[in-house]
């Protein structure tokens, strides 16, 4: 058996498809929570427990400052408890810090002003994102940036171009204000801007003209197999050598290209949402465990390179999934906080009790929902 027929067979193991999840989440799942407790501890909060996992204990240790370092059982997300809160969501138990002395009360998440609360659940996403922006400086200022110039080789008979009377040869320049660089570039404007006029400049014979393009929606699959709903207008980059760009990229300039990329993806992600809000499209491209492990054990074939995107993408996915108003999600502590300083005063427990109950539940339907969706498409419904 040669190597590539090898990996592809270990890609298509599910021992090797779970492993992968469990590294993958592994990795996102502890840079989100380093977060949370490095602003914690800044803030003076102490941290009763990091944990990798949910339920029983597989190993652990307690560090100088108390903080239980831990691996659970079930390794599909992972949580920080703060000294005070009733629970992994960050709940306060309001009748154990009443009856605490002073001194232990102020190392509490609860008697920190609401801004330090803020920063502190705020904190968790963004190292998501920096984490996302990190992956991406180090894979741009180790590969360089290598692009194709945005100058058009064909054009699809009856598509949206050729509608707007783009022609072969036409150099784009810009689309919607926006500077053009890259065929890159455009496709990741046009992508996510399906049914959308569009207003770009271009040269053609060395004249400077403007046209308007509707790109239209198009399901496709990316390349790890998952559907897409995506923007197209119908044109094809030009492929001759002249047309073909290698740049080597400083660290800054990559890490400002690291950064677009993860704002491409969170406008991405934002517009599916919005349409999913709005009924134009539909929950079956949200991936659950099994589509995840699924992609977890192509890994194996795809190589380091696509390994770090992947935990990127992940890793923007996790941080924006709990930006959600939901409480129990990052989003909804931010929420409650925003009301609290507003109000000059927090919330009823009454309220916030229903509120985490609410949050719990709609996180448990959407789980069960994304993995039935997984095991329907698996048994090819």
């Amino acid at each position: 058996m040669s190597s590539l027929s090898g990996f592809a067979y270990l890609a298509q193991h599910p021992i090797v498809s779970f492993l992968g999840l469990f590294i993958l989440l592994t990795v996102v799942v502890f840079f989100h929570e380093l977060g949370h407790f490095l602003v914690g501890r800044w803030c003076g909060v102490k941290v009763d427990a990091f944990s990798i996992g949910f339920g029983p204990e597989l190993f652990a240790y307690t560090d100088k400052k108390g903080t239980r370092w831990r691996f659970a059982a079930l390794p599909l997300g992972g949580y920080v408890k703060f000294h005070g809160d009733l629970n992994a969501a960050s709940v306060p138990d309001v009748d154990t810090i009443n009856h605490m002395p002073a001194a232990e009360q102020n190392i509490t998440l609860a008697s920190k002003t609401v801004w330090q609360r803020m920063a502190i659940v705020a904190a968790g996403p963004a190292a998501n994102f920096i984490l996302a922006i990190v992956i991406y400086t180090g894979l741009v200022y180790t590969y360089g940036h290598q692009y194709t110039l945005p100058k058009i080789a064909a054009v699809v008979s009856g598509g949206p171009a050729d509608r707007a009377g783009l022609k072969p040869g036409d150099v784009l320049l810009s689309i919607e204000g926006r500077t053009l660089e890259s065929f890159a570039d455009l496709q990741r404007i046009v992508s996510t801007n399906a049914e959308t006029p569009l207003t770009v400049e271009l040269l053609r014979g060395g004249l400077q003209t403007q046209a308007t393009i509707i790109p239209e929606t198009k399901e496709q699959l990316n390349i790890l197999g998952i559907k897409q709903t995506v923007g197209i207008v119908g044109i094809q980059g030009s492929e001759a050598q002249e047309d073909q760009r290698s740049q080597k990229m400083s660290i800054l300039a990559s890490a400002n290209m690291a950064t677009g990329m993860v704002w491409q993806q969170v406008e991405v992600t934002g517009n599916y949402v919005r349409r999913l809000v709005t009924g134009r499209d539909s929950v079956d491209k949200v991936s659950g465990l099994l589509r995840t492990a699924e992609v977890a054990g192509k890994v194996v074939e795809l190589g380091l390179g696509m390994l770090l995107q992947i935990i990127a993408g992940i890793s923007i996915s996790i941080g924006l999934m709990n930006l959600l108003p939901i409480p129990v999600l990052d989003g909804g502590h931010l929420m409650y906080f925003a009301f609290e300083a507003i109000r000059g005063k927090p919330l009823s427990e009454r309220v916030q009790e229903f509120g985490f109950r609410f949050g719990l539940a709609a996180i448990v339907a959407l789980v069960v929902m994304v993995n039935f969706h997984d095991v329907l498409r698996m048994a090819g419904g």
